[in-house]
């Protein structure tokens, strides 16, 4: 292997990836293993992440904390299921039977600390509620279906439904321009902001879509970006998360 192919694999940044736990008991497999448990990350993260010029690992639960994130140069939390009810500190059975308050408590951990270390962070969906939650901020439970159905019944998960403006002079203004067209996979939503966090994203009926932290490499965005056909919030993580490893690199 020549040397320059080997410096180019140093410089790749490393991006973890969260995702959920599930029984073996839901999934078509034989009987005797269906009282375990196995972890779920969508392939379609890695791969994006990949052709951008990523490493990237997926994280399960016990990984959680900050000896993992000192390894990390960048970090998205997936989307997936419910934040349960417990997190939100509402005092009711969750809706969605796959609400997991372990899940939630792990990427709050993951959060927290990639912010205090000034890591690049991605929330998408759900990862972009967490954000909100992780920082102090509320969610609102489930959405009506006024003018929009967040949740695009009937639809594929890579249709894009509505559009969402984005605020001049954000982050997500220069990674897209003014507007996006974008799929809508929720029922769940931003309601009050945590501290720190802006919104910088609306669809047409006022739901928040985009947020993001001034002078830090953190933004959420509330539609899926891994099942749209191309897009450059990927290359914005991977180019943040390369920026700092080389700052680190340079440092040492």
């Amino acid at each position: 292997m020549s040397s320059s192919n080997s410096a180019d694999r140093v410089r790749r940044p490393l991006i973890g990836v969260t995702g959920r736990r599930s029984s073996a008991g839901r999934q078509d497999v034989e009987p005797r293993y269906r009282h375990l448990e196995f972890d779920m990350h969508y392939s379609d993260f890695p791969a994006r992440l990949s052709m951008e010029g990523a490493l990237v690992v997926q994280i399960p639960y016990e990984a959680g904390g900050i000896e993992l994130l000192g390894q990390l140069d960048g970090i998205v939390i997936s989307g997936g299921q419910d934040v349960h009810p417990e997190t939100l500190g509402i005092d009711a059975v969750p809706t969605d039977p796959d609400s997991d308050p372990r899940r939630d408590a792990y990427e709050i951990e993951l959060i927290s600390g990639a912010i205090d270390l000034n890591i690049p962070l991605l929330g998408v969906c759900r990862g972009m509620q967490m954000l909100n939650v992780a920082l102090g901020g509320t969610l609102v439970p489930d959405l009506p279906t006024t003018d929009i159905d967040h949740r695009s019944s009937g639809h594929g998960i890579a249709d894009e439904t509505h559009r969402v403006r984005l605020v001049t002079g954000s982050t997500l203004f220069e990674i897209y321009g003014a507007h996006i067209e974008v799929n809508s996979l929720h029922h769940q939503a931003v309601d009050r902001l945590g501290p720190g966090l802006a919104a910088t994203g609306w669809a047409p009926d006022g739901v928040v879509e985009a947020v993001e932290m001034s002078e830090r490499p953190v933004v959420g965005v509330q539609w899926h970006p891994e099942w749209r056909r191309k897009d450059p919030v990927f290359a914005w993580l991977v180019q943040a998360a390369l920026a700092r490893k080389e700052t680190f690199d340079g440092a040492a």
